[in-house]
């Protein structure tokens, strides 16, 4: 029978626990052997708890036992996860974790740290949830060369952006009804609304497809604070949809760029009807061509069939998966993963009237005039001409209230 042991009984670690039980016989069939919960690392006090004989509060009772092969981290952040994670690999243990913040920061040191000790580090929940992404990517995916990515990988965003559409609703009454049904954190949603969870994810991705490190913090990132009905609505018009789209792709020149940014997406492109809370990732082979993968990119037992999917695997013959996942250290970036290239814009500015923007913004044509906020869809342009854009709107006495990038069809 094999040991395994959780770290964190959150919502997904409870999950974890609650899949183990549920589907015991499956998992037993898959790993070729029983598989069993023989502790739980939390801090908090669970002697309540049915399952109180299971939870510690040292992690040196995992460490200490030679019984527990794998170690499955549900804690998050970086704070406790990591220094735990590395005693874990360095023990011999290998990890199964759904922490997004810990593998975008620390992917490429951990992957080395369990090659080096002959254990593996898995990580499929940390992107998509319960939807296979990056097992597919890294296997099914392996003769391909991926020169780029283009997804919604936040549920709670695409949740917020469909009622705005859907129900002509405001950002912050949006905000609240999915901080009501716990999608957002009702203390601090940040994470969701101004990018983050996004741009970890797509850094995790883009090391994938590289080869080597990227770092969130090398990545352009913005939120949808900035989306108002009134954008929405003229989405609709231009027979287009908002999304918030993390992005990775090879440049002309062979150099990388990234971001993370709320984009005009057409309605013939198969992202613009992903809505709700799912997730979707296009991505582009150089054999295969374009491979969509679609699904909740949340919840508890999605989460935690994807971090148990990773336990069989590990229990099975975790360092020859891990081979395959491996990416390479790099150093960090003194620089943006800009993309220079240029598209179509939608712009939303004020204080200028609609009649100066062909001399400012360029080629393009107006989508609503309403006085104190002007929207165009400019035929061309780069980050460094909305930049120049902006300042010369400044000049003018207005301001570049948002520029929304359009996607092809």
């Amino acid at each position: 029978m094999a040991k395994i042991a959780i770290m964190g009984f959150g919502t997904v670690g409870s999950g974890v626990l609650e899949v183990c039980r549920r589907n015991a016989a499956s998992i037993a069939r898959r790993a070729g052997e029983p598989v069993e919960v023989k502790y739980i690392l939390d801090v908090r006090d669970f002697s309540d708890s049915p399952d109180a004989a299971l939870f510690t509060k040292d992690i040196h009772d995992i460490l200490g036992d030679p019984e527990v092969r794998v170690v499955v981290e549900t804690i998050g952040g970086t704070r406790f996860a990591y220094p735990y994670v590395r005693q874990c690999l360095e023990s011999g243990r290998s990890v199964c974790t759904s922490n997004k913040e810990m593998v975008a920061t620390y992917g490429a040191e951990l992957l080395a740290l369990a090659r080096e000790h002959n254990a593996a580090f898995l990580f499929e929940a940390s992107v998509g949830g319960g939807t296979p992404i990056i097992t597919p990517m890294h296997q099914c995916l392996a003769a391909n060369h991926i020169s780029e990515i283009q997804g919604i990988v936040n549920g709670t965003t695409n949740f917020m952006l469909t009622k705005m559409k859907r129900e002509n609703m405001g950002f912050d009454a949006a905000l609240k009804i999915a901080q009501q049904l716990g999608y957002a954190e009702t203390k601090d949603p940040g994470d969701d609304v101004d990018g983050r969870d996004a741009c970890r994810k797509i850094a995790i991705l883009g090391s994938l497809a590289c080869g080597h490190h990227l770092y969130p913090d090398n990545i352009p990132t913005r939120g949808i604070r900035a989306i108002t009905v009134e954008d929405i609505a003229a989405a609709e018009a231009l027979e287009s949809a908002v999304k918030l789209i993390a992005w990775y792709r090879e440049t002309p020149d062979g150099s990388m760029a990234a971001g993370v940014e709320p984009m005009l997406v057409p309605d013939a492109n198969q992202l613009a009807g992903v809505n709700d809370v799912f997730n979707a990732v296009l991505m582009k082979g150089d054999m295969l061509g374009d491979v969509v993968f679609y699904g909740k990119g949340a919840g508890k037992l999605p989460t935690a069939s994807a971090v148990v999917a990773d336990v069989i695997d590990a229990l099975k013959d975790g360092s020859k998966v891990h081979d395959s996942l491996f990416w390479k250290p790099a150093e960090k970036l003194d620089h943006m993963l800009a993309d220079p290239s240029a598209y179509p814009y939608y712009i939303r500015i004020s204080g200028v009237s609609a009649a100066v923007l062909p001399s400012v913004a360029g080629p393009g044509r107006l989508v609503f005039d309403h006085g104190d906020s002007v929207a165009y869809l400019m035929d061309s342009a780069t980050a460094g001409d909305l930049d120049r854009l902006a300042q010369k709107l400044t000049v003018l006495g207005g301001k570049l209230e948002l520029a929304l990038k359009k996607l092809p069809e």
